[in-house]
């Protein structure tokens, strides 16, 4: 079944069956009713190869989102399913690459796919120089240290973390921890990580402050909680960006007799799934990853659509949302 039988079988010219299928012009109601029967009786459905070639769009995009340890993890997982669902809502599938570099320039070079959206991105990431230098449409869901270069969509990490100590200090704490992602995402200057301890940095200048890595389990989460006791034990109030150790984390606290919030505030930056599987729930500000999937969509779409659309910048800055595990420090 083809085209042609198509036509055939409902009296109109290719022409006009290719109308039908591809939208780009209008045609009577009556044939428009015709065929689409015709083509729902034989089940055709179109080739994409051969749409691809005639409509120059494979309508299908990139994600490139490499994973930051052995492989995906849930949390990536729910940003993947985010871009999936927004891709399928404008009738796109969705390419997923979390491999190495070869693999990513064969989707770009080969045009497998339209455009692409760049996750896990760093401050100076040759990723985005390539793209910008091709002129190949591309968002990112994070930045890079070029903001205007390119589009992107980004949680406020920096703003958190310093509206997380402010609320903190407002409490009376004037000692607080910030548990960040591995020393190897922050020494490769990982746009998360890199800002969230900056912004640590200069919230905390006049109060005290103790910033650490954390890898990303919850087997790390007990160590880095000794480290903190030991380096700062004065510490009333713990603010996280490491989602994937915050169980973990919750865990050493109870196994080293700490109560949450009596004994040390937990404040985090994380899922709402992370912050309310654990016991006691977590007051967090909730990361919308369904928001910033959509939004990266959007923008990508907007880029294919015309290359001369400005770059979007969607900065996201959820507020924190109290479950009770945050309290004035004990006098």
């Amino acid at each position: 079944m083809n085209i042609g039988e198509i036509a055939r079988l409902a009296g109109v010219s290719r022409s006009t069956v290719s109308y039908v299928l591809s939208g780009k012009r209008q045609v009577s109601p009556e044939l428009h009713e015709r065929i689409t029967r015709v083509i729902e009786e034989s089940g055709y459905r179109p080739n994409a190869t051969a749409r691809a070639l005639a409509e120059g769009s494979t309508r299908t995009i990139g994600l490139v989102i490499p994973p930051t340890g052995p492989h995906l993890s849930v949390d990536q997982l729910h940003f993947v399913g985010a871009v999936a669902e927004a891709a399928a809502e404008r009738d796109y599938d969705v390419l997923l690459s979390p491999s190495g570099p070869e693999r990513f320039d064969r989707m770009i070079t080969e045009r497998r796919v339209d455009g692409v959206i760049l996750m896990e991105t760093v401050l100076r990431d040759a990723r985005v120089t390539g793209l910008v230098e091709q002129g190949f449409p591309f968002v990112t869901i994070g930045r890079t240290g070029a903001d205007d270069a390119h589009g992107w969509v980004d949680l406020d990490y920096a703003g958190l973390v310093t509206e997380g100590v402010r609320r903190l200090h407002a409490l009376g704490h004037n000692s607080i921890a910030l548990v960040n992602r591995p020393q190897e995402l922050l020494d490769h200057e990982y746009g998360p990580a890199f800002r969230a301890a900056d912004a640590f940095e200069k919230a905390t200048v006049e109060l005290g402050g103790l910033a650490v890595c954390c890898d990303d389990n919850d087997d790390a989460a007990a160590g880095c909680l000794a480290a903190i006791l030991a380096q700062a034990p004065d510490t009333t109030a713990i603010l996280t960006i490491n989602e994937r150790s915050l169980a973990g984390m919750v865990a050493a606290l109870s196994a080293a007799g700490k109560d949450i919030p009596a004994d040390m505030s937990v404040l985090a930056i994380t899922s709402v799934r992370n912050a309310t599987a654990v016991r006691p729930q977590i007051s967090a500000a909730d990361v919308p990853a369904a928001a910033m999937g959509a939004a990266a969509v959007d923008a990508l779409l907007r880029r294919i659509g015309s290359a001369a659309e400005p770059a979007p910048n969607v900065l996201l800055a959820p507020e924190f949302v109290d479950r009770g595990s945050i309290a004035p420090p004990r006098r």
